[in-house]
């Protein structure tokens, strides 16, 4: 979510140049730890807040919030332009990412879903740290559990460092952010998932239609509700946010919402307003 949050953050302070915005970025987990001890006005997230972990401290710390969707994303399968891979499988996925794999080369996972072998290669895997909501949402959809994963590939919190990995690495195989991919397009090779309905490449349309399963997912704002109510500015910067979403999420290059996730966000936005 950090691009659509810069996006609109710079937008918002050129209309409201007394306004500072910060944007940090951290990964989701450590959002909502900032977020849940009173530290931050607004928690951007790539997956829901955990229910089990996070909304207890949340709670304890006395912080409500709501939960508005700003955009859609989904999260790419890409290889190094070397690495000839069309399409994986969610079986092949769990095969090579779950925590106690033994597939040590590609070729170990047999055929692609078009019957073309699995290239001769040893496996060398990019991907997101643990505090980042892509590594909880594709642990979770891929492998079961959130947070299950083999331990032995190169982590990084930030999706650029993990795109020049696998664009630098003739064996690179790695997942991130959507957005990451369509900005490095030219220097990537993008794999198509099949979940068992046919392989489907990550586009507007799949992510939107969510055809691109498992690995679509809505992205949110949580703002803290003391802060709507409390700060004016914090109230204005949502407003600008949700009014300008479509616009932003082009600038950020991340999918939009739908015209009726539009409508549902604005309604979420008004109640938590209390307007």
């Amino acid at each position: 979510v950090f691009p659509f949050a810069q996006a609109a953050a710079e937008g918002f302070q050129g209309e409201n140049p007394n306004v500072k915005v910060t944007v940090g970025e951290s990964g989701t987990g450590g959002g909502f730890e900032k977020f849940c001890a009173g530290e931050i006005d607004i928690a951007d997230a790539s997956r829901p807040i955990d229910e089990k972990d996070e909304v207890p401290v949340c709670e304890k710390g006395g912080v409500a919030y709501s939960q508005i969707q700003v955009a859609n994303d989904g999260i790419a399968i890409v290889s190094n332009t070397d690495l000839k891979i069309a399409c994986m499988t969610t079986d092949n996925l769990k095969a090579l990412w779950e925590p106690d794999s033994k597939i040590s080369n590609y070729s170990q996972l047999g055929n692609q879903p078009d019957g073309t072998p699995f290239p001769d290669a040893e496996v060398s895997l990019f991907g997101p740290g643990t505090d980042s909501g892509t590594f909880d949402f594709f642990t979770e959809e891929i492998n079961g559990e959130k947070g299950d994963t083999r331990k032995d590939y190169q982590p990084s919190e930030d999706d650029n460092v993990l795109v020049q990995g696998v664009e630098g690495d003739k064996s690179g195989l790695g997942y991130f952010g959507f957005s990451y991919y369509e900005d490095n397009a030219d220097k990537l090779n993008l794999i198509a998932v099949d979940s068992g309905d046919g392989c489907v490449k990550p586009d507007k349309t799949s992510i939107q239609g969510n055809t691109y399963k498992p690995l679509s997912r809505p992205l949110f704002m949580y703002p803290s509700q003391a802060s709507l109510t409390d700060k004016p500015q914090v109230k204005g910067f949502m407003d600008y946010t949700i009014q300008n979403a479509e616009e932003l999420a082009t600038t950020a290059k991340i999918i939009p919402l739908t015209a009726e996730q539009q409508t549902t966000a604005q309604g979420e936005l008004t109640k938590a307003e209390g307007q």
